[in-house]
């Protein structure tokens, strides 16, 4: 579950564009391109080699030119608009069996600040927050089936529940800043922390189901974008896209490495495919308290600080197709792109060890 970190300025990625006038040219019409040969006096203004070699520049850019109108055609009519989000009526939220050890903060509604301690579970937290990683991994793999069309948000929220009960855990997110449901639901142009309620998953949406559970002390917190039905490509190659930053962020982490590496290694493959990379959001160290330091930035970042072997943190980048400023609903929670642009988030908790990081958020 992602915390907010500071809000910086948002850089600014717009695509590059060359203006041409074709006012006094026949480069862009129907007509062939001549060349002449002679000049006035008679003798030649070009050889045949540099003839050749301008016609060559002249057809390489109609190519291009044609692609492009081409590319911008085809982006045209295969968007489809999509209705912006809505808020649909949310349940009341769901019991938890008296004889389940809750966290702290489900004692109050206020909003818990983040922790200025790192952590670091121990050889003996450890293998509880294996455990709690685990049980939040299989919850996660078992939610993703559930996706389809016509499934509210809400029936995945008291699926969630009942699993993490049935195994003796507590649903981290409930009662979590008086959030009232038991895991966030984020819908197509939803960044994160949106709650579950009565609409219905339509068939081409995206969802991100962010699950946490508290078991035997420790947090393990995970969360996965899933496909619902049939997907554009634009939106399956953001989803892939997205994964494939978390996989690269990860992969930087060890012993000594600094934290701003997985911001700039993250930033750098979603630049590639110009998406933007949302700095509101960031990860954060989790482990016997919820949400502490360190805060993990995603975007391209000088804070200092490095890794060291046995602390355990999560990593979770939003990526969107468009702006990566936000607008929160008045729930306080359900935060969507401020341009109503699709975003995809992919999450794993991480123990940081001497040579790399090991993921434990699987099952």
């Amino acid at each position: 579950m992602a915390v907010a970190g500071l809000q910086l300025s948002a850089p600014t990625y717009g695509r590059g564009q060359v203006s041409l006038s074709s006012a006094k040219s026949t480069l862009f019409m129907a007509s062939p391109l001549t060349f002449s040969l002679s000049s006035p006096s008679g003798t030649a203004s070009l050889s045949r080699k540099q003839l050749v070699v301008l016609a060559r520049k002249f057809s390489g850019l109609e190519e291009a030119m044609r692609i492009k109108r081409l590319r911008e055609s085809q982006g045209t009519t295969k968007v489809k608009r999509r209705p912006p989000l809505r808020r649909g009526r949310v349940s009341p939220k769901l019991p938890v069996p008296d004889d389940i050890p809750k966290p702290p903060y489900v004692a109050t509604s206020i909003l818990p600040e983040i922790a200025s301690e790192y952590q670091f579970p121990g050889s003996e937290g450890i293998a509880a927050m294996r455990a709690a990683c685990e049980l939040a991994a299989r919850v996660l793999e078992n939610a993703g089936k559930l996706v389809r069309p016509s499934v509210t948000t809400n029936e995945i929220d008291k699926a969630v529940h009942q699993m993490i009960i049935d195994a003796g855990a507590y649903p981290s997110p409930l009662g979590y800043g008086g959030f009232p449901k038991s895991v966030c639901t984020s819908v197509n142009e939803c960044m994160c922390h949106g709650i579950p309620d009565s609409r219905q998953l339509q068939d081409g949406d995206i969802i991100n189901i962010d699950v946490t559970v508290y078991l035997n002390g420790y947090h393990g917190d995970t969360s996965k974008t899933f496909l619902c039905g049939e997907v554009s490509d634009r939106m399956q190659r953001l989803v892939k896209v997205t994964e494939e930053c978390l996989e690269r962020g990860i992969a930087v982490c060890k012993d000594g490495t600094s934290f701003k590496k997985i911001g700039k290694r993250i930033s750098e493959h979603a630049e590639k495919f110009g998406y933007g990379v949302v700095e509101r959001f960031v990860g954060h160290g989790v482990g016997t308290v919820f949400h502490s330091e360190p805060l993990i930035l995603h975007h391209r970042n000088d804070e200092s600080g490095s890794m060291v072997e046995g602390q355990t943190f999560t990593i979770e980048p939003i990526l969107t197709m468009g702006s990566i400023d936000c607008v929160t609903w008045p729930d306080n929670w359900t935060t969507l792109t401020a341009d109503g642009s699709p975003a995809a988030q992919f999450e794993h908790t991480i123990l940081i060890t001497r040579t790399g990081a090991e993921i434990l958020t699987i099952c």
